[in-house]
C-alpha cells in the first residue's frame, strides 16, 4: 500500500498523548435523585451528573460500557447504582462524594434494566428489567447476591418504590395494574409474593368478580348436561384458564399514572381519569377519595390528572400537565384541591429532601427548581435546560474563554468555557439548523431551515445582538463554514447552492456571489494559509443513485469582495473559468472529506467500509470529471459513518463516527495518537466537534443523547505540541489586526430590530415602465423575496430596458391578436352548442394547451385505470361467489314452480364429497361390516356350545347376499321412533347404523356422525332424483304447450279473435344459470361502438341489403301471377275466411239500367256469395270446437303436473324434515362430543391445578421444615444460654463469698439487670481503633486501601519480635553448618555415582560395537567378489548386455520423441481451438464479473459483510489452515522417521552374522 510523505517522527512524536473529560453538559431526560441534603443527580449519555445545589458545582462520573441506563440514589449509604444499556447489562454502585466502586452486580437480564429501587434502610437494591424477563429482583448490592428474583411475563411496570416504613413491600405500578410485592424471609431464604390490587372502574365503581376457577352460582341443566366454566369451553388447561375471561366480561379499569406510600403503609395513586385512590397496605382495600369542589371552581383545571405524585403531612402535592404544583388536602376519605405552586413548565418530576426541607421540582424540558419551604418560602432554578438537544456548537475567537451552542427552536447560548456557566441567551424564534464563528471577528452566524442567515454580535458575551440578516433561498441553510483565516463565509443549502458572502462586519457581510454544486452536499472544507492570497475551497456530495461521491473544488482570491462584479454574472453566478472550478468524482461513497493544506491530496471518511483513504490531486488541469483512486489506506477501526475535521493549524486530524469515539490523528501517517469514548453507539454517536485555535479545547456533541462533553488535553507535548503553539501564535498575531478593527465596528454597531419570529427579509421594489405601455406603476410593496430571487429580478428588469422597443412591437402584436381572439369567441358563442369550443381551445399558449392536454389525458387515463380496476375487483368478487355457490355444486340448486297455484318446490344444493369423506365413510362403512361379521360369528359360537341351534347352514355362503338383503328389510321393518328418523321411507339403509342407546365411547359416536351424514346424502340424493325427473316432465309439458300454441295462434288469427295465447316458461329462479350471463337487453347503456366495427358493419348491411333485391328481382313472374289469381292460385281451406268474391262492375251502376245479362250474373253472384259464407260458418266453427279441444288439453296436462308438482313438493318436506333429524342427530352427538372435550379439559385444568398447587404445597412444606429446623436450632441455642444463666445466677454468690453479703445482693441486682448480649458489648468494648505510624518503604502490605480491615491480624510488643529474631538466628547459623556437613557428604556421594555411571556407560559402548561387527552388511555383491575366480570377465560380459540394452533404448527413445512430435502438433491445434473457446469463455467471464460486482455492490449496500473483514477472515482461515498443515506434516515426518527405523532394524535382522553368538 502506498504510504503518505516521509517525515521525521522526531519533531512531531506525540506519543503517550491522552484526553480527559473536564465537564459535561446536558439536562435530564429521567428522573433527578437526590444524592445527599445538597446534592443532586441524574443521568446523561454515558456519564451520570452530579450537582451540589448551593454552589452549582458539577462532578461526572462514566460508564465504561456506553449510555447510562437507569439510576437509583441510596442516601443513608450515600451511593449511586446505575445500569448500563449493553447486551447482558450490569449495575454499578459508586459511593459518593469519593466516586469509587463499591461494587458491581450482574443478573441473568439479556436487554435493559428499566427501573432500579434503593430500600430506606438496609442494603437492599431492587431491579426490574422489561423484555423478554419481565423479572423483579431482589439484591443485597453490599453482598453481590441476588436474594430472590421473580418474573411476571407480559407486566411492563413504570414505577417501582419501596415502603418507607417497611423494607419487605414494594409496590409496582403499570397503566393498567397496581401490584403490592412483599418480601417474605426465613433464616437465608427470600421469597416473594405479589398480591393485585382490585382496581375500580372507569367511573370509580366497584365490580364484583366472580371466581374463575371454581364459580359457585352456575345453573344447571338436566337435559344437556352440565354447565362449564369458561375456561374450560375454551378449552385452557394451563395457567391462563385461572384469569380467563371473555371479551364481553371485561370491563375498562382505571389507569394508574403515579403512586406513593405513606407513614402508616398505604399507598396514594393518582389515575388517568382524575381519580385518587387509598390503597391499605395491608388489606389491599381500594378507596376512591371523593373530591370536594369550590364555590368558584378553578377556570381550565377543574379535570387534574396527577403526572407526579409526593407524600406531605395532610395530603400529597401532585403536577398535571398544565405547569401547576396542587395541594391535596385529604381528610375523611374526601379531598380538596388548592394551588401550591406555578411553573413555567409542564411538572414531570418532584421528589423531597432527605431532610425534607426542600422540594425539587423537575418539568418537562429538563429545567430543575428547589422550593425551599420556611417563614419565607423560596423557589430556585437550580438548571435552566435548553429548548431540546444542541444541534451545533463552535468556539468563539479565539477558543479559550467562551464558546456558543444552538438548537433547533432558535435558542442560542453562550457559554463560560471553564464551568459550562451560561452567560446569555438569544431567541431567534425559527427552527435554526447550523452555527458558526467567525475567526477574524467576535461574531457568529446561523442558518435556518427557512433559508436565511442571522449573523449576531458577540463582542459582549453576556448580551449578544443580532446585527444583520440575509434571505438567501427559500431553501434550508445546512453547512455554514468560515475559512481558517476569517476572510469567507460558506453557506451551503439543500437545494446544492454554495453562496460566497463577505465574512467581515464592516462590509455589512457583502453577499458576492454563489455557485452551484450537486444537490446533497455532506461537506464543505476551506484551505486558507497565511502565507497565500487564495481561498480554496472543497465541496463533498453524494450520488446515491449512481453509489459515488462527488468533489467540487474552485478557488477563490481573497480581494474577491472587492472584485466581485467582474467574477460573477448578472444572476450574482460565480463564472466557474474565473474560479478554477473542477469536478472530481469517486467509485464509492464518502461520508465525509477535507483537504490537507498542502493542497496535493485529499482525506476521506468511507460510509460503506470502516476506512480513512487519501486521494492525491492531479497536478495537471483536466475538463470533466476526474475519477480519484486511493492513495494510502488506513482502518479507522470505528464502525458506522464518520466525520473528519481538520485542526485550523492542519496538523491533527479528527475523526468521529456513530460508535461515539473521537480519535485524534496524525495527518500524515493518519496513525491514531489519542482516542476518547465521550458518547455510545446507543445515542446514535457524535454529531460534531470542534476544536480550538491552540488546540487544546475541544467539544464533542452527541446525536441523540443530549450530552456536550468538554475534552482537554491530560498529556500532550514534544515538537508537536510546539509546532501547533507557533501555528496559533502566527495566526492569531495576523489576524490581531483584522479582529481590533471588526470588535471596533461591532462595538458602536446598533441591534437591528426585526421581527425574529417572522425570519423574513422586507424587500422594497418599485417598477415604471413607458407610458405607451398602458401599464400601471407600482407603489412600494413590502415582500419576502430572496437575494437569488432579487438578483434574477434585476437581471431580467436589465435586459426589459435593453429590449424596450422590441417588447413594445411584439405587445402590438399581441393586441391586435388578441382582438381577433376575441371576435372569434363572440362567434364561437352564437353557435351552437355541438358546433361549440371549448375556452381553451382559444389559447394561444401551446405549451399551456399542451399541458392542459396532458392532464386530461392523464385524468382519462386515471379514470380509465379506476374503472379497470373497480371492474376488476368486482369481477373477482364474482369470480370468488360462483367459484363458492355454483362451480363448487355438484348439484346446483334450483326450483320448481306450478303452472297455476302459487307452489314452488326447491330441490337440495349439494357439494360433491371430498376423497377424505369419502375414504373416512369406507373406512367406517367396512368398520361396520367387520363388527357384523364378528357379532354373527360369536353368536353361532354361542348356538353351537348351548346345542340349541338346528342345522340351518346348509347353503351359507351361496345366500349372503339374500340374508343381507332380508337383513336390510329386517332393520327397515323396525319402528322409526327407535331410528329416531324416517329416513327409511327414502330407501335409505339404515342397517349400519349403532342404537341410540349404545353410544358411549367417542369413537362410536364420531362414527355415528359420519353415517348420518352419508344418510343426509343420499335423502337428498334421492329427492334430487325426484326433482330431476319433475323438472323434465316440466319441460316436456312447455314443449308440448309451445307446439299447441302455434296451432292455437293460426286459429286465432284466421278467426280473428283477440285472445292472447298463454305460454309458460322457465323463469331465473327454476334456471338460475341464466343470472350469470348478461343479455344484451339488460343493458341500459349504449354499447361503444369502434370506428373499425361500424364500418365493417355497414359495409355488410348495404351488402345484405343489395343481394336481397337481386332475390327479389328474380320473383317478379311469381308475384304477377299471384295479383292475377288473388293472392291464391289453388282455394285452400285455411284461406275461406278470408276468400272474397268481387263483385262484378255493373253493380256501380244504379239498378233500372241493369241488363238481363247483367240480371242474371247478379244473382249468380249473390248464389256464390252465399255458398260462401255457408261454408265460412262450418269452417268457423270447426275451428273453434278445435281450439277449445287443445285449450282444454294444455288445461289438462299442466293441471296434472301441478297435481304431481303437489306431491312433490309433500315430498320435500318429509325429505327436509327427515334432513332435520338427522342433523338433529348429528347436533346432540356433536354436542355431546363437546361436552366430552369441555368435561376432558376441565378435568386436565384441575389435575393441573392440583399438581401445581401440590408443587407449592411441597415448597411450602420444604420451606416450613427449613424454618422448623431454623426454630429447633434457636430453640436449643435459647435453651443453653438459658441453662447457662441459671448456672451463672447459682455460682453468683459463691464466687463472690469473701464479699460482705449487702454487697452480693447489690452485685446480684445488678447481675440480674445485666443486657442479654454482655458479651458481644465487651467486645465491642473491646475492639478499640487505634492510630499507629508506619514507615514508608519498610511495610508491604497487600491490597492496600484508604480503610484498612485486619480481621486476621493481632497486635504484640516490639520486643517480644527481637527476642524472637535472635533466638532464629542462633538456630539459623546452626542449622547452616550442618547444612555445609550434609552439602560435602551429599557432593562426594553425587561423584561416585557419576563414576560409576561412566563406567556404566563405557561398557555399554564396548557391546554395542561388538554388536555392530557381528551384524556388519555383507551384500551380494561382495559375495560374488569373493567366490568368483573370473570376476573381471563376468563383468565385462555385463558391460556388453548394457550397451545393447542402451542401444534398443536409444531406438525406442527417438520412436517416442517422432510419436510425441505428432502428439505436440495435434495438441497444438486442439490449444488453438482451445484458446478461441477460452477468448469467448472469458469474454463471457467478464461480463459475470460485472455482475458479481454489482451485485456484490448491492450486497454491500444492504449490509453484508465488510471487506476487511472479510479480509480478515479469509487471512485467518489461511493461517488456521497452513498451521493445519504444518502439524500434519510434522506427524508424518516424525511417522516416518519411526517407520524408517523399524524398516531398518528389519533389514538388519536379515543379513547373516559372521561370528557366533
Amino acid at each position: 500500500m502506498a504510504q503518505g510523505r516521509e517525515r521525521d517522527e522526531g519533531p512531531h512524536s506525540a506519543s503517550g498523548s491522552s484526553l480527559s473529560v473536564r465537564w459535561v453538559q446536558g439536562f435530564p431526560k429521567q428522573n433527578v435523585h437526590f444524592v445527599n441534603d445538597n446534592t443532586i443527580c441524574y443521568p446523561c449519555g454515558n456519564f451520570v451528573i452530579f450537582i451540589n445545589i448551593e454552589t452549582k458545582k458539577k462532578t461526572v462520573l462514566q460508564c465504561s460500557n456506553g449510555i447510562v441506563g437507569v439510576v437509583a440514589t441510596n442516601i443513608p449509604y450515600e451511593v449511586v447504582a446505575f445500569s448500563d444499556r449493553k447486551l447482558k447489562p450490569v449495575i454499578y454502585i459508586y459511593s459518593f462524594p469519593g466516586l469509587t466502586r463499591r461494587t458491581k452486580l450482574k443478573g441473568n437480564v439479556l436487554l435493559d434494566y428499566t427501573l432500579l429501587s434503593f430500600s430506606y434502610c438496609g442494603t437492599y437494591l431492587a431491579s426490574y428489567s422489561s423484555l423478554p424477563e419481565f423479572e423483579l429482583a431482589l439484591w443485597n448490592w453490599e453482598s453481590n447476591i441476588i436474594l430472590c428474583k421473580k418474573s411476571q411475563p407480559d407486566m411492563d411496570v413504570n414505577q417501582m418504590s419501596f415502603n418507607p416504613m417497611n423494607w419487605r413491600q414494594l409496590c409496582l405500578s403499570s397503566p393498567s395494574t397496581v401490584s403490592v410485592w412483599t418480601i417474605e424471609r426465613s433464616n437465608q431464604e427470600h421469597y416473594f409474593k405479589a398480591r393485585l390490587v382490585k382496581l375500580p372502574l372507569e367511573d370509580g365503581s366497584f365490580f364484583n368478580e366472580t371466581d374463575v376457577v371454581f364459580p359457585q352460582s352456575l345453573p344447571k341443566d338436566l337435559i344437556y348436561g352440565p354447565v362449564l366454566p369458561l375456561s374450560a369451553i375454551a378449552g385452557l388447561v394451563g395457567e391462563e384458564a385461572e384469569t380467563f375471561r371473555p371479551k364481553d366480561d371485561l370491563y375498562p379499569l382505571l389507569h394508574p399514572t403515579m403512586h406513593c406510600w405513606t407513614p402508616t403503609s398505604d399507598l396514594y395513586i393518582g389515575c388517568e381519569e382524575g381519580h385518587l385512590l387509598v390503597i391499605n397496605g395491608d388489606t389491599l382495600k381500594v378507596t376512591v377519595l371523593n373530591k370536594i369542589e369550590e364555590e368558584s371552581p378553578l377556570d381550565r383545571r377543574n379535570f387534574i390528572s396527577p403526572v407526579t405524585l409526593v407524600y406531605q403531612k395532610e395530603g400529597v402535592l401532585a403536577s398535571g400537565i398544565d405547569g401547576f404544583v396542587y395541594s391535596f388536602i385529604i381528610k375523611d376519605g374526601s379531598y380538596m384541591i388548592e394551588d401550591f405552586l406555578e411553573i413555567e413548565r409542564p411538572v414531570e418530576h418532584m421528589m423531597f429532601s432527605p431532610n425534607y426541607t426542600m422540594l425539587l421540582i423537575q418539568t418537562d424540558k429538563g429545567s430543575v427548581y428547589i422550593y425551599t419551604f420556611g417563614e419565607k418560602p423560596i423557589l430556585n432554578k437550580v438548571l435552566d435546560a435548553c429548548d431540546g438537544n444542541f444541534q451545533a456548537i463552535d468556539f468563539i475567537t479565539p477558543g479559550t474563554q467562551h464558546f456558543m451552542t444552538l438548537t433547533h427552536s432558535g435558542e442560542v447560548c453562550v457559554w463560560w468555557l471553564e464551568d459550562c456557566a451560561c452567560v446569555s441567551k438569544i431567541y431567534l424564534n425559527t427552527p435554526a439548523t447550523v452555527l458558526a464563528c467567525c475567526p477574524s471577528s467576535s461574531s457568529a452566524a446561523v442558518g435556518t431551515d427557512s433559508g436565511s442567515v442571522y449573523f449576531i454580535n458577540v463582542y459582549n458575551e453576556e448580551s449578544p445582538q443580532v446585527i444583520h440578516t440575509v434571505f438567501l433561498s427559500e431553501s434550508s441553510v445546512q453547512h455554514v463554514v468560515y475559512d481558517q483565516r476569517g476572510i469567507f463565509l460558506l453557506v451551503g443549502t439543500s437545494e446544492g447552492k454554495v453562496f460566497v458572502i463577505n465574512a467581515n462586519s464592516s462590509s455589512s457581510f457583502q453577499i458576492i456571489g454563489f455557485t452551484e454544486v450537486a444537490k446533497d452536499i455532506v461537506q464543505i472544507s476551506t484551505v486558507s494559509l497565511l502565507e497565500t492570497d487564495i481561498v480554496e475551497v472543497m465541496v463533498l456530495s453524494s450520488l446515491p443513485e449512481a453509489g459515488r461521491s462527488r468533489l467540487e473544488m474552485f478557488t477563490m482570491p481573497t480581494l474577491l469582495s472587492q472584485v466581485s462584479t467582474t467574477f460573477t454574472d448578472e444572476r450574482g453566478r460565480l463564472k466557474d473559468e474565473l474560479i478554477h472550478k473542477y469536478l472530481f468524482e469517486l467509485e464509492h461513497t464518502l461520508s465525509s472529506a477535507v483537504l490537507d493544506f498542502e493542497s496535493k491530496q485529499i482525506y476521506g471518511f468511507c460510509s460503506q467500509v470502516p476506512y480513512i483513504c487519501s486521494y492525491l490531486l492531479p497536478k495537471e488541469e483536466h475538463i470533466g470529471i476526474y475519477i480519484l483512486k486511493p492513495y494510502q489506506k488506513v482502518q479507522s477501526r470505528q464502525y458506522g459513518p464518520g466525520i473528519l475535521y481538520l485542526s485550523s493549524h492542519g496538523l491533527l486530524l479528527i475523526t468521529i463516527a456513530k460508535c461515539g469515539i473521537l480519535c485524534i490523528r496524525d495527518i500524515y501517517t493518519l496513525e491514531t495518537f489519542a482516542r476518547c469514548r465521550s458518547h455510545s453507539h446507543q445515542g446514535h454517536g457524535i454529531q460534531s466537534m470542534r476544536i480550538s485555535m491552540d488546540g487544546q479545547n475541544i467539544l464533542v456533541n452527541g446525536r441523540d443523547d443530549g450530552t456536550l462533553v468538554y475534552l482537554k488535553w491530560k498529556r500532550f507535548g514534544g515538537h508537536l505540541a510546539n509546532d501547533i503553539l507557533y501555528y496559533y501564535q502566527k495566526l492569531l498575531i495576523f489576524l490581531s489586526s483584522t479582529i481590533d478593527k471588526e470588535n471596533v465596528y461591532l462595538s458602536r454597531t446598533p441591534k437591528v430590530t426585526i421581527d425574529l419570529a417572522s425570519n423574513s427579509e422586507y424587500t422594497k421594489e418599485k417598477a415604471s415602465t413607458d407610458s405607451s405601455q398602458n401599464e400601471l406603476v407600482l407603489t412600494d410593496v413590502k415582500k419576502e423575496i430572496p437575494w437569488i430571487q432579487r438578483k434574477s429580478q434585476e437581471a431580467i428588469k436589465k435586459e426589459v430596458n435593453l429590449f424596450s422597443k422590441k417588447r413594445k412591437e411584439i405587445k402590438k402584436g399581441i393586441k391586435a391578436l388578441s382582438k381577433t381572439i376575441l371576435n372569434m369567441m363572440e362567434e364561437n358563442d352564437k353557435l351552437e352548442n355541438i358546433a361549440k369550443l371549448d375556452q381553451q381551445e382559444f389559447g394561444l399558449d401551446l405549451e399551456a394547451l399542451e399541458r392542459l392536454q396532458d392532464e386530461s389525458q392523464e385524468e382519462v387515463a386515471k379514470m380509465k385505470k379506476d374503472v379497470e380496476m373497480h371492474n376488476l375487483a368486482k369481477s373477482y368478487l364474482a369470480e370468488l361467489i360462483k367459484e363458492e355457490c355454483w362451480n363448487s355444486m355438484a348439484v346446483k340448486g334450483r326450483a320448481l314452480k306450478c303452472f297455476h297455484i302459487p307452489c314452488v318446490v326447491e330441490n337440495f344444493p349439494m357439494k360433491a364429497r371430498t376423497a377424505e369423506e369419502l375414504k373416512e365413510l369406507e373406512r367406517v362403512l367396512q368398520q361396520k361390516k367387520i363388527e357384523a361379521e364378528c357379532l354373527k360369528l360369536r353368536k353361532e359360537i354361542v348356538e353351537a356350545q348351548s346345542g340349541v341351534t338346528l342345522v340351518k347352514k346348509r347353503h351359507e355362503e351361496d345366500d349372503e347376499e339374500e340374508e343381507e338383503e332380508d337383513k336390510k328389510v329386517q332393520y327397515s321393518n323396525l319402528p322409526n321412533y327407535l331410528l329416531g328418523s324416517l329416513s327409511t321411507d327414502f330407501g335409505v339403509d339404515t342397517s349400519f347404523l349403532s342404537s341410540q342407546l349404545e353410544l358411549h365411547s367417542r369413537e362410536e359416536k364420531i362414527n355415528q356422525i359420519i353415517l348420518l351424514k352419508d344418510i343426509i346424502y343420499k335423502v337428498k340424493t334421492a329427492f334430487n332424483n325426484e326433482f330431476d325427473a319433475a323438472y323434465k316432465q316440466k319441460e316436456f309439458e312447455i314443449a308440448r304447450v309451445k307446439e299447441r300454441n302455434v296451432r292455437i295462434r293460426e286459429i286465432i288469427l284466421d278467426l280473428e279473435l283477440e285472445e292472447a295465447v298463454w305460454q309458460p316458461e322457465f323463469e331465473d329462479c327454476e334456471k338460475p344459470e341464466r343470472t350469470l350471463v348478461v343479455q344484451d337487453e339488460e343493458i341500459t347503456a349504449n354499447k361503444h361502438v369502434k370506428p373499425w366495427h361500424k364500418a365493417k358493419t355497414e359495409l355488410i348491411t348495404n351488402h345484405e341489403t343489395e343481394h336481397w333485391l337481386l332475390i327479389q328481382g328474380t320473383t317478379t313472374r311469381l308475384r304477377a301471377l299471384m295479383d292475377m289469381m288473388g293472392g291464391v292460385l289453388e282455394v285452400k281451406k285455411e284461406d275461406i275466411l278470408r276468400m272474397v268474391i268481387p263483385q262484378p262492375a255493373f253493380m256501380a251502376k244504379p239498378d233500372a239500367v241493369w241488363t238481363e245479362e247483367e240480371r242474371k250474373q247478379f244473382k249468380d253472384y249473390e248464389k256464390k256469395v252465399k255458398e260462401l259464407n255457408e261454408e265460412r260458418d262450418k269452417y268457423r266453427k270447426s275451428l273453434e270446437a278445435e281450439l277449445k279441444k287443445l285449450q282444454n288439453s294444455i288445461q289438462e296436462s299442466t293441471q296434472a303436473f301441478d297435481e304431481h308438482l303437489k306431491r312433490l313438493f309433500e315430498r320435500r318436506v318429509k325429505a327436509e324434515m327427515v334432513t332435520n333429524q338427522e342433523e338433529l342427530k348429528i347436533n346432540n352427538l356433536a354436542f355431546s362430543l363437546l361436552l366430552d372435550e369441555e368435561l376432558s379439559s376441565r378435568e386436565k385444568f384441575l389435575n393441573n391445578y392440583l399438581t401445581r398447587k401440590q408443587q407449592e404445597k411441597s415448597q411450602t412444606s420444604e420451606a416450613v421444615r427449613k424454618s422448623r429446623e431454623d426454630l429447633d436450632v434457636y430453640k436449643e441455642h435459647h435453651d443453653n444460654l438459658l441453662a447457662e444463666d441459671k448456672v451463672m445466677d447459682r455460682s453468683f454468690k459463691k464466687e463472690f463469698a469473701e464479699i460482705p453479703s449487702h454487697q452480693v445482693d447489690i452485685l446480684y441486682k445488678l447481675f440480674k439487670r445485666r443486657p442479654r448480649l454482655q458479651d458481644e458489648k465487651v467486645r465491642f468494648q473491646l475492639n478499640l481503633t487505634i492510630q499507629i505510624l508506619l514507615k514508608q518503604g519498610q511495610v508491604e502490605l497487600e491490597n492496600f486501601q484508604l480503610v484498612l480491615e485486619y480481621a486476621d491480624a493481632i497486635l504484640i510488643n516490639k520486643n517480644i519480635i527481637e527476642d524472637l529474631n535472635s533466638v532464629i538466628r542462633t538456630q539459623g547459623q546452626k542449622k547452616i553448618a550442618s547444612m555445609m556437613e550434609s552439602k560435602d557428604v551429599h557432593k562426594r556421594i553425587f561423584q561416585i555415582e557419576w563414576e560409576h555411571k561412566k563406567m556404566e556407560m563405557e561398557r555399554e559402548d564396548l557391546n554395542q560395537k561388538a554388536w555392530d561387527i557381528q551384524m556388519l552388511f555383507f551384500s551380494r555383491d561382495r559375495q560374488k567378489f569373493l567366490n568368483e575366480p573370473n570376476y573381471e570377465a563376468l563383468i565385462s560380459i555385463q558391460i556388453g548386455i548394457m550397451e545393447q540394452t542402451i542401444a534398443v533404448l536409444d531406438k525406442t527413445h527417438k520412436k517416442n520423441v517422432e510419436n510425441c512430435k505428432k502428439l505436440l502438433k495435434k495438441l497444438g491445434k486442439f490449444s488453438n481451438q482451445k484458446d478461441i473457446a477460452n477468448y469467448t469463455l472469458s469474454c463471457n467471464l467478464r461480463e459475470e464479473l460485472i455482475a458479481v460486482s454489482e451485485r456484490k455492490d448491492i450486497c454491500n449496500a444492504m449490509g453484508s459483510k465488510l471487506t476487511c473483514e472479510k479480509i480478515a477472515e479469509e487471512r485467518y482461515e489461511n493461517m488456521m489452515q497452513q498451521q493445519r498443515l504444518t502439524n500434519i506434516s510434522k506427524q508424518q515426518a516424525e511417522q516416518i522417521s519411526v517407520l524408517q527405523a523399524e524398516v531398518e532394524r528389519l533389514r538388519m535382522k536379515t543379513f547373516p552374522a559372521l561370528v557366533q553368538m
